[in-house]
């Protein structure tokens, strides 16, 4: 127990830092495309985020004097890249929404929801966010829970 704490804090750090400042605007706008671009797109994303989560998880792990195996790390980082990269091609986790009913908070803060942001003149409105990206980032957080768990228990 005394592990887990500071590794799911560390993840959880790293993803932030890993998704919103190391991600390029070509990865971020390519990702979710169909066919090798999007793929690969995505895989250089999911590459470096993990990249990211190791640069800082180590420290953690180290300068706490946290035991954790090999096995363990890779195990956990490679569930996480694993999930990160199947939910960042965009189209699967439309269709996760989909299939659980979410189609609609999906959709919130972008055009295509019947309660779309908008100007006094019916154009689209600038926004902090949309439910692709609310439910985006919970699906990451719940694989960091669990990414968490398996580096501190394998």
């Amino acid at each position: 127990m005394d592990t887990f704490a500071p590794v799911f804090i560390a993840l959880y750090v790293a993803h932030s830092v890993g998704d919103h400042w190391v991600q390029t605007s070509h990865q971020a706008a390519t990702k979710g495309r169909p066919g090798w671009p999007g793929r690969l797109a995505d895989a250089r994303h999911v590459a470096t985020l993990t990249a990211t989560k190791v640069v800082l998880l180590l420290p953690v792990v180290a300068l706490l004097g946290l035991h954790v195996s090999a096995l363990g790390l890779v195990a956990g980082l490679g569930v996480d890249a694993v999930s990160h990269w199947w939910a960042d091609r965009r189209s699967t986790l439309a269709w996760l929404a989909k299939v659980t009913r979410q189609s609609e908070f999906y959709a919130l803060g972008t055009p295509a929801h019947p309660a779309g942001p908008v100007t006094a003149e019916g154009k689209p409105a600038a926004h902090l966010g949309t439910g692709a990206y609310a439910l985006d980032q919970s699906w990451h957080h719940a694989w960091l829970l669990v990414a968490a768990l398996i580096i501190t228990t394998v």
